[in-house]
């Protein structure tokens, strides 16, 4: 099915009667999948409405097409973009993608300050958040708030988490960092600052005989000096090589030049 019209919007109290619709796909997925999200009451899911922490995929008429929210942990120092889900019939329409950019925009205007994670198993979120500017971590750099561990328990690979001393699990850990993020863009901003300041450099302005501005660019050699120079000795030795043969025409050893010695005299 392709996406017409689905709108993605944040989720309000007036959407409560989507939650139960929303929790049974969430386990149904889980189950499909064979390893799964911290499974959610319709009652947690209406709270995170009324708390303005979550969006909702819904069609023009009404249809529920996809749920995520945010959750907050070590008081707002990291949160977590949870619940991602997607109606059957709307899978593999881009939608996904459109939920998840909007929870992001969501989480960066509640929490401008807070580490942003995730754990899953879908290479289809690892794409999208990668776009967002995740990156893969280890466990060690999420939470340790242990109500977030907690809610690992409703998973099937819980065993695996605990016999690994949550160090690791089939989930992927992904996080985007905003001071990273602010220090990456601060880079590229002073790269792209320098390259304008070299083109500036690189171009003066003369007045013509007629009176009209005329603008030159001053090319910068920037490579190795002495292959340069043995490039010039070269590109002449070409340029003049008929003028040497004529020049030549009595034989004389000790006007000719060979091709080595005008690369190292």
């Amino acid at each position: 099915m392709e996406k017409h019209n689905i709108i993605v919007r944040l989720a309000t109290a007036g959407d409560k009667h989507y939650a139960e619709t929303i929790t049974t796909e969430m386990e149904e997925s889980a189950k499909a999948r064979g390893t799964g999200i911290a499974k959610r009451s319709p009652a947690y899911i209406e709270k995170k409405m009324e708390e303005g922490k979550a969006v909702i995929a819904v069609n023009p008429d009404g249809t529920w097409v996809g749920f995520c929210y945010i959750e907050a942990w070590e008081h707002g120092k990291y949160v977590a973009n949870s619940g991602l889900i997607v109606a059957p019939a709307f899978r593999k329409t881009g939608v996904a993608t459109d939920i998840k950019k909007r929870i992001f925009q969501l989480s960066r205007e509640m929490y401008p300050t807070s580490k942003i994670f995730g754990l899953t198993t879908g290479l289809a979120v690892m794409k999208i958040n990668s776009d967002l500017g995740y990156e893969p971590v280890t466990y060690s750099e999420l939470t340790s708030d242990e109500e977030f561990w907690k809610g690992c328990k409703s998973c099937v690979n819980y065993e695996i988490l605990m016999s690994k001393g949550r160090k690791n699990c089939m989930c992927t850990a992904m996080l985007f960092d905003p001071a990273e993020a602010e220090e990456k863009v601060k880079a590229a901003e002073a790269a792209r600052a320098a390259k304008a300041e070299e083109e500036k450099k690189a171009v003066s302005t003369t007045v013509s005989s007629e009176g009209e501005l005329v603008h030159h660019r001053h090319r910068h050699f920037q490579g190795n000096l002495t292959l340069f120079d043995r490039w010039v000795r070269f590109k002449q030795f070409v340029l003049l090589k008929a003028k040497r043969k004529d020049d030549d025409n009595g034989d004389t050893p000790d006007k000719k030049r060979s091709l080595l010695s005008i690369f190292f005299w």
